[in-house]
């Protein structure tokens, strides 16, 4: 594989965008994906309603209730794979199918996917879902062909608000930080995440994350062997120290 210079990413600001669903529309063009169904949701203007295996983008339509009177504002958020630096899904893989290219993106190689499962429940975002004709797991590539041709995803590249950008994670992170300055109560949720030690997919939020359903602490799963291993220790020097007291005193 060419090596890069930088990881590149998306930095979505929540703020201009305007609910068209240009990104939903171009993901779901250039990579082929089917259509979700054409049933009403109950889910104000939503209608695919969350990240899955056919739908890679996702523009959610938060209606937030004004603090007086009928009246309330929207909150949008077009979401998508975060394509983590530690990555659970890639660790939880045991084929080796899922992979980190050459751009630090995360890939799932469909030819090589057993359709276990595991990535699925090991994803903290929830994002990583499988199909139901085959089994095998799908999520975004971050239009991986495009950018071995020097092109910009198709989400990126559609917005009309530039609500995402695309590029260098350096690059992105100067304008996020510069944004945050003149938004009033804005905040970047991502680009520093102990949990997964950065999200190469961040945004610009001026709610709490639940309300864009998104977690408030994600954590992959390797994060945690460590305390879980220190626990089970502890655990088991209890009960030793409980059997050798009973024994004691019998």
């Amino acid at each position: 594989m060419t090596a890069v210079s930088e990881p590149v990413g998306f930095f979505t600001d929540t703020t201009v965008c305007i609910g068209c669903k240009a990104c939903e529309v171009a993901c779901k063009q250039w990579n082929q994906l089917p259509d979700d169904g054409f049933s009403f949701t109950g889910m104000s203007y939503d209608n695919t309603v969350h990240l899955g295996a056919s739908t890679w983008r996702h523009v959610a339509f938060i209606e937030k209730p004004a603090e007086a009177g009928d009246k309330f504002s929207w909150l949008m958020l077009s979401d998508v794979c975060k394509h983590c630096e530690t990555a659970a899904c890639l660790d939880a893989c045991p084929t080796g199918s899922i992979i980190r290219t050459e751009f630090e993106s995360v890939f799932v190689q469909p030819d090589i996917c057993n359709g276990c499962g595991y990535c699925v429940s090991a994803c903290p975002f929830g994002v990583i879902d499988r199909r139901g004709d085959d089994g095998r797991a799908w999520k975004c590539t971050l239009c991986y062909d495009r950018l071995g041709a020097g092109m910009t995803p198709a989400c990126a590249q559609a917005c009309p608000t530039e609500s995402i950008v695309f590029g260098e994670l350096s690059s992105l992170r100067t304008r996020a930080e510069a944004r945050v300055a003149e938004v009033d109560g804005g905040y970047l949720y991502g680009l520093d995440q102990e949990g997964t030690d950065g999200l190469h997919a961040f945004f610009l939020l001026t709610d709490t994350p639940e309300t864009y359903n998104l977690p408030s602490a994600p954590v992959a799963p390797r994060k945690t062997v460590g305390r879980a291993w220190k626990s089970m220790v502890v655990a088991g020097v209890g009960m030793a120290v409980a059997a050798f007291v009973s024994s004691r005193r019998r």
